[in-house]
C-alpha cells in the first residue's frame, strides 16, 4: 500500500511538473501578452465573445455570455478547490504543487551533500569543503533559471524567448525579469523554500485555512495507545517531514502538513527495522478520530513514557 501511495504522488508531480513547463509551448495555457487574451489548448479565448461577434449580439446577450463562458467557471473551480481543501487539507501541494516539488528534490540534494535538510539546522554528520555548498546552490540557480523562463513564457510567445536568448538578442525587459526573477527564486530554494510554503504562498494558506475549518478533515493522527514503539525511534517521522512538521503534534501545530505522507513511510520503515511485525503508530484519520487530534499533543504522551523508562 505505502509503495503504490508513494509512486501514484510521484507520478502525479512528475506529470504535473512537465505540464507547468511545457503548458506555454503546447498552448495548453498561458496569457499571449503581444494579442492581450488568454489561449487555452490552442485557442483565443476571450470569454465566448470574438471581436467579429460583438455586433451581433445585445447587451443582455454578452452580459450571459460573460457569466457562463468566464464567471461561473471561475468560481465553480473555486469553490470545488476550497471544498477539497476544507476536505483533505493540502493535497494539491503535496501531490501537484510544482514548488513542492522542488522542496523534496532539494531536500534530498542537501541530505546527500550537506547531511541537513535546510539551510537553518545542524548537520546529522560533518560535511566540509565549499565546494558541497557550492553544487547545492548551483542545482538552484540552474532550477531556478528554468522557472524564470517558464514563467515569461506564460505570457511571451517561449520560442522567441528561446530564440532571443540564443541569439543573443533579447529585449531589455524580459532580460531585467529573467535576472531578478532568477536571483529571488534561488534564494527562495536555497534558503526560504520551507517558509514561502508555509506563510508566503497564497493558494497554500487558502487552503489551510479551509482545512482548519473542518475538525473532521484528513489529518495525521498518533495512536498514543501504542506510543512505547516510539521509544526507541528518534523521531524519524518529523525528520522525514519535508514541512519540518510536529507529525505526533496537534491539528493546529500541522496547519501547512501537505498530506505528502512521507512520515507514513518513515514510520513504516522504522517498524519494518524494528522487526516486531507492528503497524505504524500514525495514519491518516477523519471524522471523529481526526476530533480527538485537536485535544492533546501526542508528544507529551510520548515525553512521559520515555520519562518513565
Amino acid at each position: 500500500m505505502t509503495v503504490s501511495r508513494e509512486r501514484l504522488r510521484t507520478v502525479s508531480r512528475y506529470a504535473f511538473y512537465l505540464l507547468f513547463l511545457l503548458a506555454p509551448w503546447l498552448n495548453i495555457f498561458r496569457f499571449d501578452l503581444t494579442a492581450g487574451h488568454f489561449v487555452i489548448f490552442g485557442h483565443a479565448w476571450i470569454f465566448g465573445l470574438e471581436p467579429s461577434q460583438y455586433q451581433c449580439f445585445d447587451s443582455a446577450s454578452q452580459v450571459r455570455h460573460l457569466v457562463f463562458n468566464f464567471i461561473l467557471p471561475v468560481v465553480f473551480l473555486v469553490v470545488s478547490f476550497i471544498f477539497l481543501s476544507w476536505k483533505y487539507g493540502r493535497l494539491y501541494c503535496g501531490w501537484l504543487c510544482p514548488h513542492f516539488s522542488v522542496v523534496e528534490t532539494i531536500n534530498r540534494l542537501m541530505e546527500k551533500v550537506l547531511g541537513r535538510v535546510t539551510f537553518w539546522e545542524k548537520p546529522s554528520k560533518e560535511h566540509k569543503g565549499a565546494g558541497r555548498w557550492l553544487i547545492v546552490l548551483g542545482v538552484c540557480v540552474i532550477i531556478a533559471f528554468i522557472w524564470a523562463f517558464t514563467i515569461l513564457s506564460y505570457v511571451l510567445p517561449p520560442q522567441s524567448l528561446l530564440q532571443g536568448i540564443v541569439d543573443a538578442h533579447l529585449s531589455f525587459g524580459p532580460v531585467i525579469f529573467l535576472l531578478l526573477m532568477t536571483v529571488v527564486l534561488t534564494l527562495d530554494f536555497f534558503f526560504a523554500r520551507h517558509l514561502f510554503c508555509k506563510y508566503g504562498c497564497s493558494v497554500g494558506m487558502l487552503q489551510s485555512f479551509a482545512w482548519m475549518g473542518n475538525r473532521q478533515a484528513l489529518v495525521i493522527g498518533f495512536d498514543k495507545s501504542r506510543a512505547s514503539l516510539c521509544q526507541s525511534c528518534d523521531n524519524e517521522c518529523d525528520k522525514a517531514c519535508p514541512m519540518r512538521l510536529p507529525v505526533r503534534g496537534i491539528k493546529r501545530a500541522k496547519i501547512t502538513c501537505t498530506q505528502c505522507g512521507v512520515c507514513l513511510n518513515a514510520c513504516d520503515a522504522v517498524q519494518a527495522k524494528a522487526q516486531n511485525n507492528e503497524a505504524r503508530v500514525i495514519n491518516w484519520v477523519s471524522g471523529a478520530k481526526a476530533i480527538e487530534v485537536d485535544r492533546k499533543a501526542a508528544g507529551f504522551e510520548i515525553k512521559r513514557l520515555k520519562k518513565s523508562t
